[in-house]
């Protein structure tokens, strides 16, 4: 089974993954902006801040790249912005796990600070949340798509259930109406009186 084949193609919940995609693809794109309107040097570690975190000129130009991501993703919407949501948010989440161990070492060639690290957690939980909304819970309502697409036996039950009962009434009619009609039309060969 592909992941694919759990998703459905259309559905209300796309709103909420497109505009996750956007907002937080426009924050990230601010941040880097606003690094480069500093004029950082690409592999600078001296402590320059923007927005209160430390940043050099190829971390500005990572959160420029990836804000263009989210909001390219924004723009194509549905699945494809849910699933990419849910995979830049645990990017974010492991980047800030990885950059714990190496805050005052050689190797923090981003220049990440504290700062960074909790805007690093706390940026991939919202990306992460604007892309499994709807999608992952134990207890879905059964109009989810994902419910639906994952219980499909019991998903066609019930909308069969559905089905009849809207049925039902208009069956009960048109069988009341027939014979009524043929109640009133004299039988063939008989003249009416």
């Amino acid at each position: 089974m592909k992941l694919s084949d759990e998703l459905p193609v259309d559905h209300r919940l796309a709103t909420v993954y497109r505009y996750g995609a956007a907002f937080c693809g426009l924050v990230l794109l601010t941040f880097g902006c606003l690094g480069f309107a500093d004029e950082l040097s690409p592999f600078n570690t001296n402590g320059r801040h923007v927005a209160g975190m430390s940043t050099n000129g190829v971390l500005s130009l990572i959160s420029v790249v990836v804000g263009l991501v989210l909001i390219g993703g924004a723009v194509v919407g549905g699945n494809f912005a849910s699933t990419l949501n849910m995979t830049v948010g645990t990017l974010f989440l492991l980047s800030g796990f990885a950059h714990i161990f190496i805050l005052d070492r050689p190797a923090n060639v981003l220049d990440f600070g504290m700062t960074n690290v909790m805007f690093s957690f706390v940026m991939g939980l919202v990306i992460l949340t604007f892309g499994m909304y709807g999608r992952v819970s134990s207890k879905l309502p059964h109009d989810n798509p994902y419910w639906r697409r994952r219980h499909a036996r019991e998903a066609a039950q019930e909308a069969l259930a559905v089905r009849r009962a809207q049925v039902g009434p208009e069956v009960s009619a048109a069988r009341g109406a027939r014979a009524l009609s043929s109640a009133s039309v004299p039988p063939a060969g008989r003249p009416g009186k």
